[in-house]
């Protein structure tokens, strides 16, 4: 945090929007659509996490895509199972506000390009393939949901071919600019500016955008390597980032940015900070960097420059999916002692969250012969080409067999009794009819009971061919109503608002497939829309 005369300003607007991500995005929108003038900032090619992610919108309550599609759906049935969901993260009124407005939510994201398809998947999965937009992303089908409420489809995937989040991004930069706001990428924000009152009166930063054509060139396609592929090769990233600095260290130039009414911080999380990691959330370190270098943590930090706090930094998100294939849901998860882990049918979120925070972070899928059989048959359509290399990984070379279950126990160092236990268990329910010993439905369930015998293993490790996504979820508290980030004392900072990973959010507490970039989109049309309307008044 620096504090500088406003003369010293080279350049200004009435919003900075810092990241330019789908909460950035959003929030440049908004502040537009309020009168602002707007100046967005990235480090990078823009996009942020939202456009290598899955492009999933946690939406309902009677979206027009669910219209379409011929799913009922209602606010009612949306609040009741997104209260167990999201729990404490954020206030009964504001998650009754954005479930109240999700259907509008759609509309809005639709408007303004983003494409949507209605076609509705009809197995339980993970993700997608292309054939399919409407699914089941949470763990709706779980048997403690269903007990609260039917199973609805609500996980919106935008449409396009592969993990489809740059179809979200684009058309909601390309609006963003249409409607007057600014976009400057290759720009890194160093510190906020306060004035001798405290309040956040611009940025400064460096920017790239006066190097020569053929170096900004450079730049861009080295910040696109770091994104991807370098989200899954770590190596590639550390060694393209070496280079980005470099040009940045000959090339950049500082500026001055003044925000007359406020800046907006939608920079991401912090799981590409590995010190930060080991500090607050240890437990996860090894998993896949979910996100781009720009998720260090910056934002957060420069929120606490100027006073802001924190919660919730020890939360992070670890996906741990087994399907598709879909016939994995009726395999049971193991822990070392051989005993069931959770309801397989529930959100992978939910899964890795078990596996870490109380087995060790390992964990096994048991399927028998008549369970693999169907799955190598679901092989051939149901996954997308990632998915199905890392199932056939899985279930090729990270796994091993036996002609009984002892046996197959013993050869992956689990406890033989114990799995034995556990299955006989399993079976028994199925063929007295009782409950799941831990509350699977029923029809999710079948008899392991055919030789031979896989263990897969799905533990949670450092391994290219099945690799744990991983997302923080914490970040600098804000004022649910307006955005605003606060201090220690709850009070807000003046001039400053976040959304995004950035800050805490709906998905903070527990996270489903579609709840974050739904989030962003919420979070980031209410900064902009408050930041727009941000006049101090002796101004």
């Amino acid at each position: 945090m620096s504090t500088v005369e406003s003369t010293n300003f080279t350049e200004s607007a009435d919003v900075v929007v810092v990241g330019f991500g789908a909460a950035g995005t959003c929030a440049a929108i908004a502040a537009r659509e309020n009168g602002a003038d707007v100046l967005a900032l990235d480090r990078a090619n823009g996009g942020g996490s939202t456009a290598v992610s899955g492009g999933i919108i946690y939406a309902g309550g009677g979206t027009w895509v669910q219209q379409q599609a011929g799913v009922s759906d209602s606010y009612e049935q949306m609040l009741t199972y997104l209260r167990r969901e999201v729990g404490d993260a954020v206030s009964p009124q504001t998650l009754e506000s954005f479930v109240a407005g999700s259907p509008e939510m759609i509309r809005w994201l639709s408007d303004y390009g983003v494409p949507f398809d209605s076609t509705v998947c009809p197995y339980k999965t993970s993700y997608p393939n292309n054939h399919y937009y409407l699914y089941h992303s949470g763990s709706e089908n779980a048997g403690e949901f269903r007990a609260l409420t039917p199973p609805v489809q609500r996980g919106h995937r935008v449409k396009g071919k592969g993990t489809s989040g740059k179809k979200m991004y684009e058309p909601l930069a390309k609006s963003a600019v249409a409607l007057g706001a600014r976009f400057s990428p290759h720009t890194v924000v160093n510190k906020l500016i306060q004035d001798a009152d405290g309040r956040v009166i611009g940025v400064e930063a460096t920017t790239m955008r006066h190097a020569p054509p053929r170096i900004q060139q450079r730049y861009s396609r080295l910040a696109g390597l770091s994104t991807k592929p370098g989200i899954y090769y770590p190596p590639l990233r550390a060694q393209v980032e070496r280079q980005l600095r470099r040009l940045e260290r000959r090339y950049a130039r500082p500026v001055r940015i003044q925000a007359r009414r406020g800046v907006i911080i939608c920079a991401g999380g912090y799981m590409a900070n590995t010190e930060w990691v080991k500090r607050f959330a240890p437990q996860y370190l090894g998993g896949l960097q979910l996100g781009t270098s720009g998720d260090d943590g910056s934002g957060i930090a420069m929120a606490q420059s100027a006073g802001a706090v924190t919660e919730r930094m020890d939360n992070v998100s670890a996906w741990r999916f087994i399907t598709p294939p879909s016939a994995f849901i009726s395999a049971i998860i193991v822990d070392e002692q051989g005993d069931r882990i959770i309801d397989e049918s529930r959100y992978g979120a939910a899964v890795g969250y078990q596996m870490v925070r109380h087995h060790h972070g390992k964990g096994w899928l048991l399927a028998d012969a008549t369970l693999i059989k169907e799955a190598r048959r679901q092989m051939i359509k149901q996954p997308l080409w990632f998915q199905r290399a890392q199932s056939a990984a899985l279930m090729f070379l990270d796994s091993v067999k036996g002609a009984s279950l002892p046996e197959v126990a013993q050869r992956a160092g689990i406890d033989p009794d114990g799995l034995v236990a556990t299955v006989q268990a399993h079976n028994n329910a199925i063929d007295t009819g009782t409950a799941d010993p831990v509350g699977k439905p029923a029809d999710f369930t079948r008899r392991i009971s055919k030789p031979p015998f896989t263990l897969l293993n799905i533990s949670i490790r450092p391994n290219l061919l099945n690799p744990t996504p991983m997302l923080t979820l914490g970040g600098i508290r804000v004022d649910e109503t307006t955005g605003a980030v606060l201090d220690s004392t709850g009070s807000p900072i003046p001039g400053l608002y976040s959304a995004g990973r950035t800050a805490t959010g709906i998905c903070s507490n527990s996270y489903v497939s579609g709840l974050s970039l739904a989030d962003c989109v919420y979070a980031g049309r209410r900064a902009g829309k408050h930041a727009a309307a941000d006049q101090p008044a002796d101004r």
